[in-house]
């Protein structure tokens, strides 16, 4: 049973990271990236390392997923609620 929940996580990290690179919306790449960090650190988590998943659920998918969309924010890159119109 534990080797079936690891391949399912393994196939969901694999799922996330495709569909980081897929999207064309880039706040929906960040989305898609902090998910691959948070399935990632359930992975160290089943790997029994729990130092290293509490650090990749907190560094990974909180601060980096923050510096993120911060960015995004600044650069303005995040498309206004009118179709998608870049004026």
């Amino acid at each position: 049973m534990n080797g079936v929940f690891h391949f399912f996580v393994l196939a969901l990290i694999t799922v996330s990271a495709f569909f980081a690179i897929w999207f064309k919306d880039l706040l929906s790449s960040v989305i898609s990236l902090a998910v691959f960090s948070l399935l990632l650190s359930l992975e160290f988590y089943i790997l029994q390392a729990p130092d290293v998943a509490i650090a990749e659920a907190g560094i990974g998918a909180g601060l980096t997923t923050a510096i993120y969309i911060i960015a995004l924010r600044g650069c303005k890159a995040l498309r206004k609620g009118n179709g998608g119109d870049r004026r």
